[in-house]
């Protein structure tokens, strides 16, 4: 079943070649955001965050780990999913916080936003033909 949930939809090489692009821009780009946070994994909040370290954790490796499986175009979905679960949760977090979707040099959600369009995207669509999805687990018929 897990099998069948990775083969990736048959897409034109163009498209595919647009989801390798935006695959790995910001496969790289989440490396980058999480890096920090992957080298405390557990308090990268600081003390007294309100999110409970293991949740902190699972958001760190979603990161660089999602990042990492999204260049690869490898389970591209379950890292989408933990991406975009991450992100949901960043952009409500601004939300309840008060800040604006974009504000020049202070706290917003737009990027968090973009993120989590990207990623929800890439759990819809899949990582195109240019994957190693598609090389490992083949394309839906």
């Amino acid at each position: 079943m897990l099998k069948r949930f990775l083969r990736v939809t048959e897409l034109p090489a163009p498209a595919s070649a647009a989801l390798l692009a935006l695959r790995v821009v910001t496969g790289i780009a989440f490396i980058f955001h999480g890096w920090g946070k992957i080298q405390n994994p557990f308090g990268w909040m600081g003390p007294g965050a309100p999110v409970p370290g293991f949740l902190q954790a699972l958001a760190a490796l979603a990161e660089v780990g999602g990042g990492l499986a999204w260049i690869l175009g490898l389970l591209t979905p379950l890292a989408s999913l933990g991406l975009a679960v991450t992100m949901g949760v960043a952009v409500l977090t601004h939300v309840v916080s008060g800040d604006p979707f974009f504000a020049m040099g202070a706290a917003s959600y737009e990027v968090a936003a973009v993120y989590f369009c990207i990623a929800l995207t890439l759990l819809l669509v899949g990582p195109g033909r240019f994957s190693a999805d598609a090389a490992i687990f083949g394309r839906k018929s």
